[in-house]
């Protein structure tokens, strides 16, 4: 009887302790294969709108989830579908989504064209809730031609502190940044007669990223290939949007005894503090296969003179910070 008891309390123990274990290694965040992730706030919730890390013809859709607290994920599946938008048919990638006059618009990749002759790029879709349902804005694509060498995918929608919103894009090593009008339906072209502006940096590969703080512009991107170990994130720091963007150095990449393939992030800032997070995806040690990718996030800290720390990628990821 004292045996039986003694092994229930070892057995509870090593429980205890697996959960304990599970509740404290918060990275990857979700399960699945999910890639190029853009978090963002809405109300008291945050959320994730990653690509679904698959084959090309399997990228039919976006899934997105929510949480109050950057621990307790709710998955949403299918807020996006191709069969919402008729002109899309593979790769659909790189969500980013703003709201805008009540209503949430997500930009997306799609098609993976490699020329002018081929349809497809960067459509823009429209919901009245953030979970969607999402449907076409456009009934077409937004941009579908290659501007300064840049393939028309990895798009990021930008709010500037007045209120203008830009659309910054950009792969096969080119960025380009377009004002978009009010109703996101096209662009408003510059004060020089060009739309699409050209702002690359040094390295600049794709997975372009900006935000503000004091004043400040942070322009952040990807470098390396996608699909090898050597995927990692730059920044540089500017006083306008435009730039010039002077790279500063890498802020993101693999670790040997975590994971591989550190790359292509988006960043939150809690409302009313100084406090960022970095969202990103990685491949787990000992995976082969260029999709399998996983979600995850730790906290992003500044030094004195404002440029970003180098982040440590982690199996703890980041603890409860609820928005409430």
């Amino acid at each position: 009887m004292k045996h039986i008891l003694l092994s229930g309390i070892l057995l509870a123990t090593l429980v205890s302790g697996y959960a304990q274990q599970s509740d404290k290694n918060n990275n990857p965040v979700f399960e699945g294969w999910y890639a190029d992730p853009e978090g963002i706030i809405f109300g008291d919730q945050y959320w994730i709108y990653p690509t679904y890390s698959a084959p090309y013809e399997k990228q039919v859709f976006f899934d997105a989830f929510s949480s109050p607290d950057l621990v307790h994920w709710t998955k949403h599946e299918k807020v996006l579908d191709t069969a919402n938008v008729k002109w899309a048919k593979r790769a659909v990638w790189a969500p980013s989504i703003i709201e805008n006059g009540g209503k949430y618009f997500l930009f997306f990749g799609a098609n993976d064209i490699q020329s002018n002759e081929e349809y497809g790029g960067i459509g823009v879709a429209v919901a009245d809730r953030p979970e969607g349902p999402f449907r076409d804005h456009l009934g077409k694509p937004l941009i579908d031609k290659f501007y300064n060498g840049a393939q028309p995918i990895d798009q990021f929608v930008f709010r500037d502190a007045d209120g203008t919103h830009y659309l910054i894009y950009g792969g096969w090593k080119h960025c380009n940044i377009a004002k978009l009008n009010e109703d996101f339906t096209g662009f408003i072209p510059f004060d020089n007669g060009e739309t699409f502006r050209e702002v690359t940096p040094e390295n600049y590969v794709e997975g372009p990223f900006m935000f503000i703080r004091d004043g400040k512009y942070y322009f952040m991107w990807s470098e390396g290939g996608w699909t090898g170990p050597d995927y990692s994130v730059a920044y540089a720091i500017a006083d306008s949007p435009m730039g010039p963007f002077k790279r500063i150095g890498k802020i993101l990449q693999q670790d040997m005894d975590i994971a591989t393939g550190a790359g292509h992030h988006s960043v939150i800032k809690v409302p009313e503090k100084d406090r960022w997070y970095i969202v990103y995806h990685r491949r787990p040690l000992g995976e082969t296969d260029r999709n399998s990718r996983e979600t995850c996030i730790e906290e992003m800290y500044f030094d004195e003179g404002g440029l970003i720390r180098p982040i440590k990628i982690t199996d703890e990821g980041v603890k409860s910070d609820p928005l409430r």
